[in-house]
């Protein structure tokens, strides 16, 4: 059992390397001045909200599976794996995002209005993208910061689709523009 235990523990550490190996230059990038991730929230099975849905009524919100849970725990492992131990984490209003940037334990979590979904208005895209530029201009990137938000604020910003969990490093340019630094799947 020693010896078993001896072999998957060398397995796996071994898995971790390579990984962390193959995707340094976006952690990397975490941890320097102007970057930032933005994380598309864990595994929340079905698309769209039920019609009625309230964002202060998790109840009638489609929400993280277990499944996703588990995903949001590893999301935050993977960042302190990779020497992120604390972040300021933001994160749009849906109980989803919140309940992803709660479990990934990086910090306290700040509501941002300006990250929430507007995939069921799509109205609102360029009005809530146009804001969303600004607030991100003037934060102050020191340290690691990350956004847990929709995939279409994502794609809005980046032009990447990402999956459930993904994580989008992204850099602000000194003129102001976003760019895509690297992504970081985690399903």
């Amino acid at each position: 059992m020693t010896t078993r235990r001896a072999i998957v523990t060398s397995l796996a550490g071994l898995l971790l390397a390579s990984d962390g190996r193959a995707q340094s230059a976006p952690w990397a990038s975490l941890r320097a001045p102007d970057h930032f991730a933005l994380i598309r929230h864990a595994l929340a099975p079905g698309t769209f909200d039920p019609p009625g849905f309230r964002v202060d009524d998790c109840a009638t919100q489609r929400n993280l599976s277990a499944e996703g849970r588990a995903q949001a725990i590893r999301i935050g492992e993977l960042f302190r794996a990779n020497g992120i131990a604390a972040a300021r984490l933001y994160s749009s209003q849906w109980c989803r995002c919140l309940e992803t940037a709660t479990l990934m334990k990086l910090g306290d979590v700040s509501l941002q209005p300006l990250l929430n979904s507007f995939a069921q208005n799509r109205d609102r895209a360029v009005q809530q993208t146009a804001a969303l530029r600004p607030w991100i201009a003037q934060l102050e990137l020191a340290g690691p910061t990350v956004m847990v938000t929709h995939q279409v604020v994502i794609t809005a910003l980046s032009e990447v689709f990402p999956g459930s969990g993904e994580i989008v490093v992204m850099r602000r340019e000194p003129d102001g523009r976003l760019a895509v630094a690297g992504r970081l799947p985690t399903a």
